[in-house]
């Protein structure tokens, strides 16, 4: 099976962005619990500048890593930008000392979250915020009237959303044009999934309304593999291969639908350099009703 090598992101807009199919989600490049400073500073600087050269153009951020750890590294690496980047962040969280996570989604933080996000970044307008769901306390409908409301003032291009119900997704696209959905969502983890107090919302739920809409789906943790344990196709797909499960992992998403944009992320040069590689995989029609 052939796979599209590229995605428009606003297809319908003013403003259409074309980028390349795998992207760099950056929260790896932290250090531990996504907190604080990574391990080996120059190793991260490294993978972004990697990324540039390898023609990755699509690098997921939020000020919230770290905290405020992967936009400084970023603008460290990479700035000034080359025009065809799209730096992607999130607003709607934020960080205690403890580590925890916490919603930060009124009006006020979001400008906040915003105005920070544009100051790390060195940036006078993002090319492309999401508004991440995290409970607690969330007005999704005034969060997402905020939303707009910065994006008519141009501190925003494009407004996503993401780790939504299909419920709010369908809420947002009424308000406005919704350029992304960042939802869970890999082989082993396609719909809802809950971990003490946060909730994940599955990609798979949302994905068909991606499809109809021309509106790519981000999936976040699309690299965890441990769910659930007793499915053993990923390992098999990727034994025939020769290749490791997380490739396999990555193959599987491109090939699933030509509206996913991965963005696997990692701290490691040498396994950022494997999952390059993963575009290059062809997985057959038998391969993906195995995996279906």
């Amino acid at each position: 099976m052939n796979i599209q090598k590229t995605i428009t992101i606003a297809a319908n807009s003013k403003n259409p962005l074309t980028v390349n199919r795998l992207g760099y989600g950056t929260m790896r490049l932290t250090g531990p619990e996504i907190y604080g400073e990574p391990a080996n500073r120059p190793e991260a600087l490294q993978i972004l500048k990697r990324a540039i050269e390898s023609g990755i153009n699509f690098i997921d951020t939020a000020d919230y890593y770290g905290e405020d750890v992967t936009n400084r590294l970023i603008a460290e690496a990479l700035y000034p930008y080359s025009k065809d980047l799209v730096i992607c962040t999130k607003v709607g969280g934020a960080r205690k000392p403890d580590k925890s996570w916490i919603p930060y989604n009124t009006p006020e933080n979001l400008r906040s979250s915003i105005e920070n996000n544009l100051r790390t970044l060195k940036q006078e307008q993002i090319t492309l915020v999401h508004f991440r769901a995290m409970g607690g306390a969330m007005n999704f409908e005034r969060s997402m009237e905020v939303m707009f409301k910065m994006q008519e003032e141009g501190k925003i291009l494009h407004v996503g959303v993401s780790n939504v119900t299909r419920d709010e997704l369908e809420t947002a696209m009424k308000m406005g044009e919704i350029a992304t959905v960042e939802n869970m969502y890999g082989h082993a983890q396609r719909t809802t999934h809950k971990a003490g107090h946060m909730e994940s919302n599955g990609g798979e739920e949302v994905l068909d309304i991606c499809e109809k809409n021309g509106i790519p789906l981000v999936p976040y943790f699309s690299l965890f593999l441990s769910m659930p344990k007793k499915d053993t196709r990923i390992a098999e797909i990727a034994k025939k291969y020769g290749i490791n499960e997380v490739q396999a992992n990555i193959a599987w998403l491109l090939h699933r639908s030509p509206w996913i944009l991965p963005i696997p992320g990692t701290s490691s040069l040498v396994h950022f350099e494997e999952n390059l590689k993963a575009a290059d995989i062809k997985l057959t029609e038998e391969d993906m009703k195995f995996l279906e």
